[in-house]
């Protein structure tokens, strides 16, 4: 090789290295910057749900503790699923994120082969933010005021009895398949298109049982229209101290399931982007007025602090069990 081409190379080098360089301190900064335009949380179910008050409550939270413009999208279709999948196609810079719930995190993808990504591998958690427990609610046209009598009436006639959810492979399916497994008793599960339907045909008496999340329960228990039989989580709810947990019964004392939000962006997110995000989250969840928006919806708020990825693995495991048991699949 002539000196000039030694020369050639060097600068060369030195140029392609001095590019390099020059793009490093460029990511540097722009996460150092971060945030320095507004940020989009995705919420994969129409305005007014549980999931969608939730994404708001964050919405804020983050405004406020990032100073940044936070703005809610709405993309609903597929229980989630459409939504969780555009945040996964986002570029992992922090500006587009998730508020999830069950199921488009933890659930669809057991249960249908058309969700292409996996909740446990495909997102960077922030934190976990609330979690609701579901309830289980008769109609006026059953007679029954206890869970005992419900788990007896429903054990002496096999099969002659319904319940309904918002939908096959939803959390609130899976709370009612879980009673069924824990109790040893059979009903049959009606899918409704959404809450209101479900709610439509409980008050109207055509239909002896269902499940809701909780906070979308309530105006109906409160109102007298159906009765709770209990909350889903091991331990009553404080928002509603008077509703036994179904763990009360020796039949269902290993019931324990509830319906959870997470904050998570597309996969491969800056770490220094994530931990700015992570500790904006968990000082807003630490704030008296963003705690309380949560908990009056019904919600017992995280810290933020949780490890979430192991969260999703553990929820993962036990809603597989329960599925599989069921046998459900789309």
């Amino acid at each position: 090789m002539t000196a000039k081409h030694t020369t050639y190379s060097f600068w060369v080098c030195k140029l392609s290295l001095g590019m390099l360089m020059a793009a490093s301190s460029w990511c540097a900064w722009a996460q150092a910057d971060f945030p320095a335009k507004p940020i989009t949380i995705v919420v994969g179910y129409p305005p007014g749900g549980s999931t969608d008050l939730t994404g708001r409550v964050v919405a804020d939270i983050l405004a406020k503790q990032l100073k940044v413009t936070t703005v809610v999208e709405n993309v609903g279709g597929a229980g989630g699923t459409v939504g969780a999948q555009k945040v996964v196609n986002a570029p992992a810079d922090g500006y587009t994120l998730l508020l999830g719930a069950n199921n488009e995190m933890a659930i669809s993808r057991l249960v249908s082969s058309n969700v292409r990504y996996d909740g446990t591998k495909d997102f960077t958690p922030i934190g976990l933010v609330a979690s609701q427990p579901m309830v289980l609610v008769a109609s006026a046209k059953t007679g029954v005021k206890t869970t005992d009598e419900f788990v007896k009436l429903v054990k002496s006639k096999p099969g002659q009895f319904s319940y309904g959810s918002s939908g096959v492979g939803t959390a609130l399916h899976l709370a009612g398949e879980m009673v069924k497994d824990s109790a040893g008793i059979f009903m049959v599960h009606i899918p409704y298109r959404g809450v209101a339907p479900l709610a439509n045909d409980l008050l109207g008496n055509n239909l002896e049982f269902g499940v809701f999340v909780l906070s979308s329960g309530l105006p109906h228990i409160r109102s007298g229209k159906v009765l709770a039989l209990g909350t889903t989580e091991a331990q009553r709810s404080a928002v509603t101290p008077q509703i036994p947990a179904l763990a009360e019964h020796p039949q269902l004392k290993n019931l324990d399931i509830s319906s959870w939000f997470i904050l998570a962006g597309p996969k491969g997110m800056p770490a220094a982007v994530t931990a700015r995000l992570q500790k904006a989250l968990q000082e807003g969840l630490q704030d008296p007025v963003m705690r309380k928006k949560l908990e009056d919806s019904g919600s017992k708020v995280f810290t933020g602090k949780e490890d979430a990825a192991a969260y999703l693995v553990s929820e993962s495991a036990k809603y597989k069990k329960i599925i599989d048991f069921a046998k459900i699949k789309e």
